[in-house]
């Protein structure tokens, strides 16, 4: 088992273990994960990204574990392998935005 179905398997656990399964579909569950990303983006808000690394790090971690257990569930609830997921991305990204000579990327 790799690190990401073990977490998914503890999520779900975490979830079970509260009978909250009917509340999540996958439609609602995108919108939490899309309210949790916001929540994580207003940690930034009126703040440099250097003073927010520096005083808000506890916030930044909560937000994105919040973001990360929303985005696992709802790869459970509509059956999507998170791994596979991620490294067919990368391919067809890799095809999309190919190595550049570090030059020509800034």
């Amino acid at each position: 088992m790799n690190e990401v179905q073990r977490l998914m398997d503890k999520v779900i656990e975490f979830r079970d273990e509260r009978d909250w399964a009917f509340h999540h579909n996958p439609k609602d569950l995108a919108l939490s994960l899309s309210l949790e990303a916001s929540e994580l983006l207003e940690v930034f808000q009126w703040v440099s990204s250097e003073e927010a690394l520096e005083t808000k790090k506890m916030e930044m971690e909560e937000e994105l574990a919040d973001v990360l257990i929303y985005a696992l569930t709802f790869a459970h609830a509509a059956g999507i392998d998170v791994s596979k997921a991620i490294e067919d991305k990368l391919v067809k990204n890799a095809v999309k935005y190919p190595v550049l000579n570090t030059e020509d990327s800034r």
